[in-house]
């Protein structure tokens, strides 16, 4: 672990290998877990705000859900998530050319939406942690799922973060993304 400013970062983020690989994935990390992709607080609001905007583009399960659920359900430890079509798939998702994608994220590139979609899904797979005393814990999660991910990273030698650097820039600034290069230096010298 490395400490830049108020966050903890796994030496994972500089060190291991991913690229998203929708090709060989077909978006499975949308479909598949025990519970939908974690939500900031002010996200549930803009969700609701902007739901207008990106419904045209979601399954008809997943208005469903979202007009049964809400925009957002608590998971079993009380954290705010997407909700689930069916306890699988994120109520967010739909299928294009048989990979699954987010219809908050189609509205957003058709210029719809100014919201991209949740940072928890751009940040994958790193996951944020908030500790009790405000530092926020930046991890990397390995699910089965992305094995393409990380073969197709280490084929073109790219880490974690560097292929989060847009994501990454979004929630933390870009100053905080030089400072996790400058640390990637510094564990090669080492």
């Amino acid at each position: 672990m490395i400490e830049i400013d108020d966050k903890i970062v796994s030496v994972d983020l500089l060190r291991e290998c991913f690229a998203c690989d929708l090709a060989q994935c077909k978006g499975i990390c949308c479909v598949e877990g025990n519970a939908g992709a974690p939500l900031e607080p002010d996200e549930v609001e803009i969700l609701r705000r902007e739901y207008p905007n990106y419904r045209r583009y979601m399954t008809g399960e997943g208005v469903d859900a979202v007009e049964r659920q809400g925009f957002m359900v608590l998971d079993e430890e009380g954290d705010r998530t997407t909700p689930l079509v069916n306890d699988a798939q994120c109520a967010y998702a739909y299928q294009e050319n048989g990979v699954t994608l987010c219809a908050i994220e189609k509205a957003w590139q058709e210029g719809r939406t100014t919201f991209r979609k949740p940072i928890s899904c751009h940040l994958y797979p790193i996951r944020l942690m908030r500790f009790s005393n405000g530092s926020i814990g930046l991890n990397y999660h390995r699910w089965s799922v992305c094995e393409p991910a990380r073969r197709c990273g280490a084929r073109l030698g790219i880490p974690v973060y560097k292929a989060l650097r847009e994501p990454i820039i979004r929630r933390f600034g870009e100053d905080f993304y030089q400072a996790l290069e400058a640390a990637e230096k510094l564990l090669k010298k080492q």
